[in-house]
């Protein structure tokens, strides 16, 4: 072969669609998927949700419709978030038996069966008058151990209400710790804790606090959430002391902005490793897309498979059904 010309062709096994798919090196699955779903107490018909279009406040009933249609695309699960129609400073309304979050578990494990896992977010910030994921002391800083009382009593009654399993949010220190013991001795030692061990203090939360009625009425979360420039293997230290405590699953969040933070954790640990691909990233291709300055389907699946190819085992993502249904 003349010099002129490449000795190697990569461009062979690119030819065609079906070279391209045999070949593939990241694969998504509709079982990869967690579908995040808001359900509103005391609504009779469900609220879009004008900063994710598409995106709803369910009411009990439309719940039990989008988890069907979840589980009938495959998709492995969903999780749970609640907003109550009183809130106040403890967030009484997160553990309460009749509370928003326990009667959907009900009705979702009912019309779901065990066709996809159910799981629930387990925080105050929804349910808090404060927006704040914990208790305040007087002078208005969360109370770390405080709180930790709190999610322990949250996490038995949504496991009591059917929960599968429980994901804590708040990053508050010891809170796996805290929840498995309280799990255990409630006779929940079978239910496993996907902990939301790298959440960081994020911009791209915008979206979701407006689903879930809980933008803090002061200050911001950066006093508990990690820092996005914070110290170097700061997230590992938080993974390894989670699942140190308990956990069985950890997760990274936003996803897209800290695909090497999830590289970091994927190459680190032995568990199921998830990622959060959170409202402002779902919003931000929504838009654009309205906008006609990308292609919107093409874009959400290059962003999935980005997460996947950086270490995702599960992805939580507000397209769960339509790409399950499109995979």
């Amino acid at each position: 072969m003349s010099a002129e010309f490449p000795e190697a062709r990569p461009r062979r096994l690119r030819r065609t669609a079906a070279l391209r798919r045999m070949v593939a090196g990241t694969r998504l699955h509709p079982a990869d998927l967690i579908l995040p779903l808001f359900v509103k107490e005391g609504i009779t018909e469900p609220q879009p949700v004008p900063s994710m279009p598409g995106v709803v406040q369910h009411t009990r009933d439309s719940l039990r419709k989008a988890v069907h249609d979840a589980a009938h695309a495959g998709v492995g699960g969903v999780i749970l978030f609640g907003v109550p129609a009183v809130k106040d400073g403890r967030g009484s309304a997160a553990d309460d038996p009749e509370g928003v979050v326990q009667k959907a578990l009900g009705d979702v494990r009912a019309e779901a069966g065990d066709a996809l896992v159910v799981m629930t977010d387990t925080c105050l910030d929804e349910f808090t008058d404060h927006g704040h994921c914990g208790i305040l002391t007087p002078d208005g800083e969360v109370d770390n151990d405080a709180t930790l009382e709190r999610y322990a009593a949250t996490a038995v009654a949504q496991a009591r209400a059917g929960s599968q399993v429980i994901a804590p949010s708040g990053m508050m220190d010891g809170q796996v710790g805290a929840i498995r013991a309280a799990l255990d001795a409630a006779g929940f030692a079978h239910v496993p804790i996907l902990a939301y061990s790298a959440k960081y203090a994020s911009g791209f939360y915008g979206p979701f606090r407006d689903a879930a009625e809980c933008a803090p009425q002061f200050g911001d979360r950066s006093s508990y959430q990690q820092d996005p420039a914070g110290p170097i293997g700061e997230a590992l230290r938080e993974v390894r002391l989670d699942l140190a405590e308990g956990a069985d699953a950890v997760m990274v969040k936003p996803a897209l902005a800290y695909l090497d933070i999830l590289r970091q954790v994927r190459d680190a640990v032995d568990v199921p490793v998830a990622a959060y691909q959170v409202s402002g990233e779902y919003a931000m291709v929504e838009a654009a897309a309205a906008n006609g300055w990308i292609d919107r389907e093409r874009v959400i699946m290059e962003t999935l498979v980005a997460i996947k190819r950086a270490g995702a085992d599960m992805i939580l993502t507000y397209w769960a059904t339509e790409v399950a249904r499109r995979l």
